[in-house]
């Protein structure tokens, strides 16, 4: 952001906030009575910004408000306002794509870097409900309809190349943020870099072993050259369980300023990546052993689930609604070119869970050795007891990455997985 609108951002504390809405005449109304009555909580638990719950005598809403800099860090790392221009476009096209699956969108400020959407209630954000245990069973059919449309809709299996090109257009001033995962994500945990951290000093030979082996160094190269330089479809860019709202039988998808055309898997995978997770964490949380053995098979049965699930609804909207410039429907005419393409739509599919893998593994390590960590294990009140379970991920997301052809199916992540539960690491310290 240059010029004048640069000139009209000011951050808004509460006082700045309640004057802002009480101005906004449709949201006035929403929330009801006086403005000085309104109850307002800033709940940003997130690296990036600023967010609040405004409630009045009939409604609330909730407020986000980009910061020039990563709050996790400070102003020492400053980061361009326009992301928050990009997350309200994204969200719109996600509400196009995935309707009631993502926040309904209120009111939004470019030049303040602010957007009022609805507010979520009684949801609470999945990642605090993984810890505690708790099962969603309306999770894995919301999640796969909003990966396989969105995904599906903004490729070149669906769209002109015209419109394609637009859509990567729109989204490619991103960069910045993309340059966040980049390097937190495809550099950063592999190499010596200061904003590093895990469990020390249990998990300080597994860094080392990180940054000397280069079968990972490669396979993560290769990881990032993908997320760079294949803009499959509109991605969420960040789409883990801190960025997932649930009840029982509603999920909600928020937070998309990552947004970008980039490769497919990534988002695929960051939802796989952060179940896996959970169900690593979840034996650092029970109190008894076993206590928490219907949940770790719901986790990974979901995992199951959500793949399986988007393959088929994917494939299904590929059938009913393929006239994207790719694949042209006149080059697979009749019964013998039908066949064909379905048999191509298959190797098409295998050769996208290669990458959902691949991205679930990088998620996995950058969130054990990077910057930014998952209260699934960060929770887990004894070190030594966090970093074994940290230490059992970490195995399998580097098969995951090396081994590529031991995983074939989504059975042979769970499988690993199952068989790497009870595994004892040796630790440092």
């Amino acid at each position: 952001m240059t010029g004048d609108r640069a000139a009209d951002y000011r951050i808004l504390h509460e006082a700045a906030l309640r004057d802002y809405l009480a101005g906004l005449p449709d949201i006035a109304a929403l929330l009801g009575g006086e403005p000085a009555s309104w109850e307002i909580t800033e709940v940003g638990d997130g690296n990036l910004n600023l967010v609040f719950i405004m409630k009045g005598a009939r409604g609330g809403v909730a407020v986000k408000q980009a910061l020039p800099y990563v709050r996790l860090v400070g102003e020492s790392w400053p980061l361009p306002l326009s992301r928050a221009h990009y997350e309200y476009l994204a969200l719109s096209r996600q509400a196009q794509l995935a309707p009631g699956l993502v926040p309904a969108l209120l009111h939004h400020n470019e030049a303040l870097a602010l957007t009022v959407m609805e507010l979520l209630e009684p949801h609470i954000i999945m990642r605090k409900g993984l810890v505690a245990g708790t099962q969603y069973p309306g999770f894995v059919g919301d999640i796969t309809t909003f990966m396989a449309r969105t995904l599906f809709f903004t490729s070149d299996l669906a769209l002109s190349a015209a419109e394609k090109k637009q859509g990567i257009a729109a989204f490619a001033g991103n960069h910045a943020l993309c340059k966040i995962t980049e390097d937190l994500i495809f550099t950063d945990p592999y190499r010596i870099a200061e904003q590093n951290r895990w469990t020390a000093p249990y998990l300080d030979a597994l860094a080392a072993s990180l940054r000397d082996d280069m079968e990972l160094h490669v396979a993560i190269s290769r990881l990032k050259l993908k997320f760079m330089a294949g803009p499959e479809a509109l991605l969420h860019g960040d789409l883990h369980t801190g960025s997932i709202m649930v009840t029982d039988h509603q999920t909600r998808v928020i937070d998309p300023e990552f947004a970008f055309y980039g490769p497919m898997g990534f988002d695929v995978g960051a939802v796989i990546a952060n179940l896996v997770m959970a169900y690593f964490a979840s034996a650092g949380h029970e109190r008894s052993p076993g206590e928490r053995a219907a949940f770790e098979a719901w986790v990974l049965e979901t995992v199951e689930q959500v793949w399986n699930e988007f393959a088929r609804k994917f494939l299904d909207l590929w059938r009913a609604n393929g006239t994207g410039d790719a694949y042209p429907v006149s080059l697979f005419a009749g019964a013998q070119g039908a066949a064909r393409l379905e048999a191509e739509r298959q190797v098409y599919m295998q050769r996208l869970f290669a990458d959902t893998a691949g991205f679930a593994a990088a998620k996995t390590i950058r969130r054990i050795f990077g910057l930014a960590h998952n209260i699934d294990f960060e929770l887990i009140e004894d070190p030594k007891k966090r970093a074994v379970s940290e230490a059992r991920a970490v195995r399998l997301a580097r098969a995951m990455m090396v081994e590529t052809g031991t995983f074939r199916t989504i059975a042979d992540v769970t499988g690993a997985a199952r068989r790497l539960r009870d595994w004892q690491p040796e630790l440092a310290g």
